[in-house]
């Protein structure tokens, strides 16, 4: 049996309960014990003169303890002062036990191994790693640096090592096959894969280990290209299935654009009259497409879409819109009435409030077919929701939605033997490069042009000790008429916490402003509350609204023209450029007031920077790839595409122009290499390959 196939539960101490907790890494066969690669490295064959130490290192030290005594400090301590004639260092235990004490008495010996820290005393290790200074190191792996692998409870690192040491045997009897082809390794001058892991696991003492802790060792570099490869393949081959797939062919005259476009009472862009086009020739194509469509905070993506859905329903089909929270699903579901209403198409919004009875009586009469056009959240795709001939499926802001979801949406909308087109929009712009990788399975649209009369938006960064300004600055626009939101901060992912904080803020701003209305919009709020509010808002009843990020996206109230957002530092690029677009979408020249508690981190610096220079989506975007990475810009959890092993989409860009051209050779002259590449990487379960 191939390492490929092989289980874990071959190698020498693995037995039923040690395999289920390796499963929780990943690890199931013998090749997913190689592919798991270690996260940093230690160097524990060069013993460091404690003179020589620096703060934040890992070290190993050996030395004489000259000194032990136990403090109270509000807990009990053991210090121990240790020398080897360069200097001395403090070695710090808060759990030890009376052998221990005993054990470590003044005169012995030891070899110790741990981060180098500043403390009261100098230099001090908290809690090292220790031996006798006579007998071997447990932990160390003989003749090469010391790789630390990812945890998992209830199995050790020196478990991992044994396990890995075990596997590397088998590999050097046994190789795993290396399903890149000799061509595409020449030029990027990679090693092969055996050799790759090998060193992997267990780098020489001489080994660049600065290099290897950045990600950018030659063996890791040829890891990461098959990694994007693979990920390259399963979605390129998923885009060709998906093509061959009969959709719903949507050819009609128009008549219903051409009403749509009249009554909007503005012309379109040429950037928006550029990716209808586009749209327009996809859904006549007779396979179903696939589309995401870029665009900025106003620029107008949503008119774009509506032309699409009257398209398919003048053809006689049906229309989903699927929006990723209940507020934005209802704001839809008011754009789009006031736009289809006088066209005689009425919408259904399908939202947690409809319940009971009316629940069921909705979901029988789009099942039925009688309501042409959708809208409401992923819940439609969750629940026991059919449709008659459902044509268009159209997602809102797509970073909230992966792979998985989209070919849910794909095989959920499948009738009579036809699949539905998808239309994917977002207003985070993603870089090219970055688009290009992850949404390989998609055609990219963007509108790169915002409507005339969008004031842009001025952003000042000031500090939290100038609240009382702001505060002033709030009465001032209010009392003129205008309107104005108050963002509260993430508190550290916590919903109740969030709904608290907001609460708080908004009981001390209608203290300091009792002329104002102040109102509350939180995600713990029940929908209707939080549609009531929002309604208030909009109708000018309420002049400051304090939220928390639930107003991130498609909240529209052009006279709300002053934004306020609290611990700006604690949030990032992205998130910040969706919640100033809240404002800037009237006449008034709007601003956007970012707070921030001193002193700031060099990253929560660099961030208010870019707000403050640019209101371009598409340059804030870039500096969030550069400042962040792509796991947070594409909202990893979500998407379930770039949880990469060993590739990093940010520090391995240069070779993504070469994966795409090795994919294109794959495809063209090593078709059977495929499969077996994806299955290494992706796994068997990944349903997105499909190859």
């Amino acid at each position: 049996m191939s390492l490929e196939s092989r289980p874990v539960t071959t190698q020498a101490g693995v037995g039923r309960a040690l395999a289920a907790r390796l499963a929780r890494l990943g690890v199931e066969t013998v090749q997913d014990l190689l592919f798991l690669l270690p996260i940093r490295y230690e160097d524990r064959t060069r013993i460091v003169p404690i003179g020589a130490l620096v703060p934040g290192a890992r070290a190993a030290v050996a030395g004489t303890i000259e000194l032990a005594e136990v403090v109270f400090r509000r807990r009990r301590v053991l210090l121990l002062r240790l020398a080897d004639g360069t200097g001395f260092l403090t070695l710090r235990f808060f759990h030890f036990n009376a052998s221990q004490q005993q054990q470590l008495a003044r005169g012995t010996r030891l070899r110790c191994f741990g981060e180098i820290r500043r403390g009261p005393l100098g230099l001090e290790i908290v809690h090292p790693e220790y031996r006798l200074a006579d007998l071997p190191d447990a932990q160390a792996v003989e003749g090469a640096l010391t790789p630390v692998y990812p945890a998992t409870e209830g199995v050790q690192q020196g478990r991992l090592r044994m396990l890995t040491a075990q596997a590397l045997g088998a590999l050097a009897n046994d190789p795993l096959p290396d399903w890149l082809p000799p061509e595409l390794l020449r030029e990027p001058g990679l090693p092969g894969l055996r050799a790759a892991l090998e060193y992997l696991h267990r780098p020489p003492p001489d080994a660049a280990i600065e290099l290897l802790q950045a990600g950018r060792h030659p063996a890791q570099r040829r890891l990461a290209f098959e990694e994007l490869l693979a990920q390259q393949l399963a979605l390129r081959r998923l885009r060709e299935e998906i093509r061959r797939d009969p959709g719903w062919p949507i050819q009609v005259p128009g008549a219903l654009a051409a009403r749509l476009l009249e009554q909007l009472g503005f012309p379109l862009t040429g950037a928006q009259r550029r990716v209808a086009g586009e749209i327009s020739a996809d859904l006549a194509s007779g396979h179903p497409m696939l589309r995401l469509v870029q665009g900025d905070v106003g620029s107008g993506k949503t008119v774009v879409a509506a032309l699409a859905a009257v398209a398919a329903i003048e053809a006689g089909c049906q229309v989903a819109l699927m929006a990723p929270t209940e507020l934005l699903a209802e704001q839809h579901a008011r754009n789009f009435s006031r736009w289809l209403r006088p066209l005689g198409i009425e919408t259904l919004l399908l939202s947690a409030r409809i319940t009971g009875r009316a629940r069921q009586g909705a979901r029988e009469a789009i099942a039925a077919g009688s309501h042409p056009f959708v809208i409401g959240t992923h819940a439609l795709f969750q629940e026991r929701v059919g449709f008659a001939r459902l044509a268009l499926v159209i997602v809102d802001e797509q970073h909230r939605f992966g792979v998985q979801q989209r070919l849910a949406l794909r095989d959920k909308g499948a009738s009579g033997g036809r699949y539905p087109h998808q239309l994917i929009m977002t207003a985070t712009p993603i870089p090219r490069t970055l688009a290009m990788t992850a949404y390989a399975d998609l055609d990219v649209s963007v509108i790169d042009e915002l409507p005339p009369g969008r004031t842009p938006v001025r952003t000042v960064v000031l500090p939290d000790s100038r609240r009382d300004d702001v505060v002033a600055r709030i009465r001032r626009a209010c009392l003129a008429g205008r309107q104005a939101y108050w963002v509260c901060p993430l508190i550290e992912e916590s919903e109740l916490l969030e709904a608290q904080a907001a609460e708080d803020t908004a009981a001390a701003l209608a203290a300091a402003l009792p002329e104002l209305k102040v109102g509350l919009v939180h995600g713990r709020m029940p929908a209707a509350a939080k549609e009531q509010a929002m309604s208030r808002f909009r109708a000018g009843e309420i002049g400051l609204l304090v939220a928390t990020t639930v107003i991130e996206v498609g909240v529209d109230v052009p006279n709300a023209s002053l934004m306020v957002i609290e611990n700006a530092e604690r949030m990032g690029l992205a998130q910040l450029h969706q919640l100033r677009g809240r404002v800037g979408r009237g006449a008034e020249a709007s601003s956007c007031l970012l707070l921030y508690r001193a002193p700031l981190s060099p990253l929560a610096r660099a961030r208010l920077s870019v707000l403050r220079a640019t209101s371009d989506g598409f340059e804030v975007a870039r500096r969030d790839l550069e400042l962040r990475g792509p796991g947070e810009l594409l909202g990893t959890r979500q998407t379930g595409l770039l949880q990469l092993k060993v590739a990093d989409l940010l520090r391995d860009a240069d070779l993504l122009p070469r994966v795409r051209e090795a994919a294109d050779v794959m495809l063209a002259a090593h078709p059977a290499n495929i499969a077996p590449l994806t299955r290494r990487w992706i796994g068997a379960g990944g349903r997105y390959g499909k190859v």
